[in-house]
């Protein structure tokens, strides 16, 4: 979803980062082999996320929703020389694809993949973060972030995917769309939560950044 008029949305991709080859080669083949391409983060968002990642330069990142692995590769351009990434996606028959492209990154051993329920796994990864991507299902999100907040360190931020949700949160609200409820829930959850401050930005389907005080 674009919130801007093409010609200004053209521009602004114009005038960002070109996507690397690599991540060129692995859309292509998520769109000739696997459902549901359209979950790939793209692009510009995925300079976003990179650009975001350079900026904290993380020892440690949890990402929740790995899909074919455009976002991981996005936001391993960030990590410290010995930083770890650990994503995790209920999909195991992605795994072989993911770990291809992984390793023909150059950041393969410092990806760590986890397949299974996030809620189950998350509990289990007795590290903290400094940087945590949610691009997962959406009626989870609050779970995830009650889960998270205390692997995160002080200061470490917090990144979640379409939280304007094709902008039904400003629609009218249908009770019986699990998924919209889930995100006008969260979104106000990280507005409230005391112990995080959250900035909304208007980036394709809708990118929060929330960062612990």
């Amino acid at each position: 979803m674009h919130f801007l008029p093409e010609k200004l949305d053209d521009y602004v991709v114009a005038h960002s980062e070109e996507e690397p080859q690599l991540l060129q080669q692995l859309t292509r083949e998520t769109y000739q082999k696997i459902l549901q391409p359209i979950m790939l983060s793209g692009p510009y968002q995925g300079r976003v996320l990179s650009m975001i990642s350079k900026l904290i330069n993380p020892e440690s990142v949890l990402e929740i929703g790995t899909f074919t692995g455009y976002s991981t590769l996005c936001l391993a351009e960030g990590l410290q020389k010995k930083g770890t990434i650990h994503t995790i996606d209920i999909n195991e028959e992605l795994e072989d694809f993911q770990r291809k492209y992984f390793d023909m990154s150059g950041y393969g051993k410092q990806i760590t993949q986890h397949i299974g329920n996030a809620l189950e796994i998350i509990p289990n990864i007795n590290e903290t973060f400094d940087l945590v991507f949610i691009d997962a299902d959406k009626p989870n999100y609050s779970n995830y972030f009650h889960l998270i907040i205390d692997k995160l360190k002080s200061g470490g931020v917090i990144l979640s995917d379409n939280v304007l949700w094709h902008g039904k949160v400003v629609e009218k609200f249908n009770p019986k769309d699990i998924s919209t409820k889930a995100v006008l829930d969260y979104n106000t959850l990280l507005k409230n939560d005391p112990r995080v401050e959250t900035v909304v930005l208007p980036i394709r389907d809708g990118l929060t950044i929330s960062r612990k005080l």
